[in-house]
């Protein structure tokens, strides 16, 4: 399994994306398409946290007036299965290594990543 969560009115996504080969790589929309309870299983099986995969940029949290300090595990779940932009993104998923976010380190361990996939 090799997929990419993104969303494509997200110009950070689309540089990332832009900067690899993704022709083996099933892209998922998650505006059109949201990730399903299982997906966001098989990334916390991944992360060990879905904290790790929360976005706390998102706009939904200060629309719904969130304290995101006194979210627990359970909390982040039911967030991230409710609303997309909750999620970190973007998340590159294969059955052994997850990579979330934008942040220099993510976008370093997927350059590396990739360059020993060639």
């Amino acid at each position: 399994m090799k997929k990419v969560f993104h969303l494509n009115t997200c110009d950070t996504c689309r540089k990332i994306l832009a900067q690899f080969n993704l022709k083996d790589w099933e892209l998922r929309e998650i505006k059109k398409e949201p990730i399903t309870k299982e997906e966001l299983e098989e990334m916390h099986k991944l992360t060990k946290s879905y904290e790790a995969l929360f976005s706390k940029k998102s706009t939904q949290i200060k629309l719904r007036e969130l304290d995101v300090k006194s979210l627990e595990e359970k909390d982040f779940k039911e967030l991230l299965l409710d609303h997309y932009t909750f999620l970190k993104r973007p998340v590159f998923m294969t059955d052994k290594e997850i990579f979330v976010g934008n942040d220099k380190n993510n976008i370093e361990a997927l350059r590396t990543f990739f360059a020993a996939e060639e």
